[in-house]
């Protein structure tokens, strides 16, 4: 799974999200075909590593596949049945946060039915909306 190697501090404050939509990271730059996200939200590790596993099965290991986002952010959570106060959770997971029309996945190498139905199923381990993209050609 993913995991930043070291960080200066173990929890973060929750950020304000002002804008929903991204401003860098929208166009499908490496490869040839994207998986894009409708929705903001935070992706898990866990789900990036399922995800990656699902399009290399699919597509058995042909092509090349590029990962856009990179889980840094870490998630508190306080144990189950656990009174008000005590302070801030412990940590729990690092999350990727996503605002709209942010490219999380690209591939090439792969023809296109291969890497509509591959990024498909790997939108469906992801816990926001997502549709398949196609580079612009000039």
């Amino acid at each position: 799974m993913l995991a930043p190697r070291r960080q200066k501090y173990r929890k973060q404050f929750k950020p304000k999200s002002k804008m929903d939509i991204a401003v860098g990271g929208t166009e499908v730059s490496f490869g040839e075909f994207g998986l894009r996200v409708e929705e903001k939200g935070n992706i898990s590790s866990r789900q990036i590593e399922a995800a990656r596993k699902a399009i290399t099965h699919f597509t058995k290991r042909g092509g090349r596949v590029w990962i856009r986002i990179f889980p840094d952010r870490p998630l508190t959570k306080k144990p189950p049945e656990t009174r008000m106060g005590g302070g801030k959770g412990d940590f729990f997971q690092f999350v990727a946060p996503v605002k709209i029309g942010r490219v999380i996945f690209e591939m090439s190498g792969v023809p296109e039915n291969v890497a509509k139905e591959a990024l498909r199923l790997a939108g469906h381990k992801l816990s926001i909306k997502s549709t398949f993209l196609k580079k612009e050609s000039i």
